[in-house]
């Protein structure tokens, strides 16, 4: 389980932001934020890059993108080759991380609870990838996606 986390959002989803890294220094994780460090207006492909840029250079590292939906981190982080999952439950969190080997964690503040998020949160740190047959078809990812 990686103990850095790479975190990052915009404005829309700067307020769960700041409490997620609250809850995970209290969890005992290192977090790197790569911004924003204020509410004002800003683009989320630009802090999306910078948390992909940062968990490539490191695949011991996992990330978390936060946005007002999720939706924008998700496809800009997916873009950029680095697995991401928006979830929306503990359920989507555990298979994201257990199936599909997700390193980045994509949420909306603007549709999901701080209450949840964190349960959300908490799930996504916590499982492992499971292989054998998982890494199959994340292998065939790569290879129908080129």
């Amino acid at each position: 389980m990686s103990k850095t986390i790479v975190i990052g959002s915009d404005h829309g989803g700067y307020n769960l932001k700041s409490v997620f890294i609250a809850k995970l220094k209290e969890w005992g994780y290192a977090v790197e934020d790569e911004g924003p460090d204020c509410l004002d207006s800003c683009d989320y492909p630009l802090f999306a890059a910078k948390v992909c840029n940062n968990l490539a250079k490191d695949e011991s590292k996992l990330g978390v993108l936060i946005c007002g939906t999720g939706l924008g981190m998700s496809m800009t982080a997916n873009r950029m080759g680095i697995r991401a999952a928006l979830c929306s439950n503990e359920f989507h969190a555990r298979m994201a991380r257990e199936h599909n080997d997700a390193r980045i964690l994509c949420m909306g503040e603007r549709v999901t609870g701080q209450g949840l998020a964190l349960e959300i949160l908490k799930v996504f740190l916590e499982t492992e990838f499971g292989g054998d047959r998982h890494q199959r078809r994340i292998d065939l990812i790569d290879t129908v996606s080129k």
